[in-house]
């Protein structure tokens, strides 16, 4: 991990009379879960290797108000997103890049009603686009070849039609796609959704992430790739409960590319 990773805030880039390309939202994952931290280092990285000029809102960023929403608590959603709304439209930011799909959801299509009005693109539709225009580069590297399955997640895929994004970047880095039975549109929940992540599980015969883990095995990865660190934990907990961690890893797309780069 180099040392030199530049993450400037808004309020310093306002201070400097700039105003960046895009705001990159963290989210409470990316800022505060160990693991998820790595996802959000990974990504800087590939902006800073693309040259993007980006800025986050640091210790003005707040949670989103979604796990609120989505338990019911749609007054401590709506005081949350008003909040950060305020602390947005006050930066005048118009393009929001975040590695959550739940941030990204929330932000792009339960904001505008409240005010907050922005352009909102999940990390692997930017990552592409960048790729697309030729500002980032990759090759396949250690992942050439290798077996690699995709998790859609919910608010990404079928929430807000995103599929190809993240499988087109899979497909750049020479590595072999093969897919669940059930995917895209018919994608499972890795069953951290709807606040459920920060709980523990209803009594059944078995867990939510155990059956959607079962899924990704049974294709033979040798990677099972992620684009939201909710559904990384639930995986990353399902590979070790079927005691795979030696063989198989859980990585989110970005992880991916930075690795591939030797960043």
């Amino acid at each position: 991990m180099s040392a030199n990773l530049t993450v400037p805030t808004m309020a310093e880039m306002m201070a400097q009379g700039k105003q960046p390309e895009v705001l990159f939202w963290v989210g409470c994952s990316g800022s505060f879960d160990d693991r998820a931290k790595k996802i959000t280092k990974a990504f800087v990285k590939l902006l800073n290797q693309a040259n993007v000029s980006f800025a986050v809102l640091g210790t003005e960023e707040s949670c989103t108000g979604d796990p609120a929403k989505r338990a019911g608590n749609e007054f401590l959603f709506q005081m949350q997103a008003m909040t950060n709304i305020e602390v947005m439209n006050a930066y005048e930011i118009k393009k929001i890049v975040t590695a959550c799909p739940h941030c990204f959801n929330t932000i792009k299509n339960e904001y505008p009603e409240l005010g907050g009005k922005y352009e909102v693109v999940h990390h692997t539709e930017f990552l592409k686009s960048l790729l697309d225009s030729g500002r980032l580069s990759i090759e396949g590297g250690q992942f050439k070849g290798k077996r690699i399955t995709f998790h859609d997640p919910c608010y990404l895929g079928r929430a807000n039609n995103v599929y190809e994004a993240p499988r087109d970047l899979i497909k750049k880095l020479d590595a072999e796609l093969v897919e669940m039975k059930r995917s895209k549109k018919n994608g499972l929940c890795c069953g951290a959704g709807g606040a459920q992540m920060f709980k523990e599980p209803e009594k059944g015969n078995k867990d939510i992430n155990v059956e959607r883990t079962e899924d990704a095995l049974e294709t033979r990865p040798e990677i099972i790739a992620a684009g939201c660190p909710f559904c990384n934990t639930m995986l990353t907990d399902g590979v070790k409960f079927k005691e795979k961690e030696g063989s198989i890893k859980v990585m989110d797309v970005a992880e991916l590319i930075a690795n591939a780069q030797d960043l």
